[in-house]
């Protein structure tokens, strides 16, 4: 019998390893699965590279990882925010790698790895910083660089609810960057509001099938972030 179920959140990162990539979904707080970070953090694994489109809020979650030292490098989109300051503390010290990514190339380079690309040519970029030492090309007139795909070790993700198969649904933006994220790791661990029985779930709005996912933990609503 298929069942990806897993007891508690320590259960379900407890083989992420020193030097791991971890994907990890959320706008903001928005579908961030803050469970599965603190159990991380409790976990311990260090030399982290991190994927996420900010570099953490305040002194919780990401940011606290951060704070702890235990990210090398982190992958993101919108790195600088009010409260993002201890990013900006260990950046600025060069304690910690920055590779930026704008947003749309960020997930288009996690989708090309979900989809088996070897590469990918995107515009957003050309004839900027972010530019500089990539191949381009000129594609029906336009200028392209060429980027690579994101691939994971780990996909921490949240979702609404999911069954023991690990087919999952989300709730409004707290969606964003998980579904990709699922298709682009060799682990996907998602964090849920509730487990339903298998057929619970209608096929026609599952958004994240199964096959994508190793583990599903239900979190408790004292854990969970908002959405």
């Amino acid at each position: 019998m298929i069942d990806k179920t897993v007891a508690s959140t320590a259960v379900a990162v407890a083989d992420v390893f020193d030097g791991a990539t971890v994907m990890i979904g959320g706008f903001g707080t928005a579908g961030m699965p803050a469970g599965l970070i603190d159990a991380l953090f409790e976990q311990g694994a260090k030399d982290l590279t991190i994927v996420n489109n900010n570099a953490g809020n305040g002194e919780t979650g990401l940011a606290a990882l951060l704070k702890a030292r235990r990210v090398k490098k982190i992958i993101c989109s919108f790195p600088r925010q009010t409260d993002s300051y201890v990013f900006d503390a260990l950046y600025r010290s060069r304690e910690i790698e920055l590779e930026l990514v704008p947003q749309g190339n960020l997930a288009a380079r996690i989708q090309a790895a979900g989809a088996g690309l070897g590469a990918i040519f995107t515009p957003t970029g050309y004839g900027t910083l972010l530019a500089e030492g990539k191949e381009t090309r000129i594609i029906e007139g336009r200028h392209y660089v060429l980027e690579y795909p994101i691939q994971a070790d780990f996909a921490l993700i949240k979702a609404d609810r999911g069954d023991r198969w690990g087919n999952l649904v989300y709730r409004k933006a707290a969606r964003n960057f998980g579904p990709i994220m699922a298709t682009a790791a060799r682990c996907t661990i998602a964090q849920v509001r509730e487990i339903v029985p298998l057929g619970t779930l209608d096929p026609e709005v599952i958004v994240t099938p199964g096959i994508f996912v190793r583990r599903v933990v239900p979190v408790s609503a004292a854990l969970r972030s908002a959405a």
